[in-house]
């Protein structure tokens, strides 16, 4: 076996252990869930709960539970596949924020005038994977 089949084996058995959860149509707006996101990524995921339990942002509590979310799954996924688990070895990979669909709504205003109001959404993804030793 070459080394360059070797490593694609690495990467796909790496691939395998990754485990993924989602949060779509999160009623708020994708600036602030972004900047909750920025404080776990590439934190180890025992730190990441932690800073998300003391974060004063409002974005912090679904944060929270999409990423106790992705460790269950991670435990599921390895149960799955006779390895064995521990959470402690688990990074936040990857967390990102896009933006979902917009509600617009109206604001009345003096004068018979209406201010448009923009109700956003955001999808939030987590991904944990093992650390790399």
């Amino acid at each position: 076996m070459s080394a360059a089949t070797a490593l694609l084996e690495l990467e796909r058995k790496q691939e395998a252990m990754e485990a993924k959860a989602q949060v779509r149509y999160l009623r708020m707006s994708p600036m602030k869930a972004r900047r909750v996101v920025d404080l776990i990524r590439g934190k180890s995921t025992a730190e990441a709960l932690d800073t998300l339990r003391f974060a004063p942002q409002a974005a912090s509590e679904p944060v929270l539970k999409l990423v106790e979310s992705a460790i269950a799954n991670a435990r599921v996924k390895a149960d799955q596949a006779g390895e064995r688990f521990d959470e402690r070895e688990l990074v936040v990979s990857a967390a990102f924020v896009d933006e979902g669909p917009t509600m617009k709504r109206f604001q009345p205003r003096a004068q018979g005038r209406a201010f448009q109001i923009k109700k956003r959404t955001s999808h939030v993804t987590v991904v944990v994977a093992p650390v790399n030793k």
